[in-house]
């Protein structure tokens, strides 16, 4: 691990959890940081967009493939500039072992999985404005995807955090509390 090379935290959870939130208030703390969203990266393709609702198909997967190869690219990039990185996407252990890790091999990666209570998730996403549809088309998603996290198996350098009772600031504190990232 190269030592001037700032951390780079790969954010996951359920919509609603609170990544991108929580990406903003937790790059705050250091004197540079860059937030990447992997659903912002997927919605620069202007003509040909796989969404993931109502079905997700092949031209999906190979779409998010993509954008999170693109997302890890960046992430390598500004922490070499010295830029603390969040990215932000939904994914599980092996999304985040095949789609990121080989590109950010020999950097400071720390892995966070926000798994607030189910029904505190649903809160948070239909009170967002940050999206362009109704986000009521996510509540059963929501479930589904909460049910899967909570179902598989981590490795033990993930740091799951029920943030269900912490604001922002909090979650971005535990965070920082429970890496070796703080040190940068």
């Amino acid at each position: 691990m190269t030592e001037t090379m700032a951390p780079i935290f790969i954010i996951s959870g359920a919509p609603g959890a609170g990544k991108s939130t929580v990406s903003i208030a937790l790059l705050q703390k250091f004197s540079r940081g860059i937030h990447i969203p992997v659903d912002e990266l997927r919605e620069w393709v202007v003509s040909g967009i796989a969404q993931p609702i109502p079905v997700w198909s092949e031209e999906t997967t190979r779409q998010f493939n993509l954008a999170r190869e693109g997302a890890a690219r960046l992430a390598r990039l500004y922490a070499r500039a010295g830029f603390a990185v969040a990215i932000d996407d939904v994914l599980f252990e092996d999304d985040a072992r095949q789609a990121y890790l080989p590109f950010l091999e020999g950097c400071p990666v720390y892995k966070v999985l926000l798994l607030p209570e189910l029904t505190r998730a649903q809160e948070r996403n239909r009170s967002r404005t940050n999206k362009a549809f109704d986000t009521r088309l996510l509540q059963d998603t929501i479930r589904e995807i909460d049910a899967a996290l909570r179902r598989q198996e981590l490795s033990e350098n993930w740091l799951v955090l029920d943030s269900s009772e912490l604001d922002a600031g909090q979650t971005a504190q535990a965070i920082l509390e429970n890496t070796p990232a703080a040190r940068f």
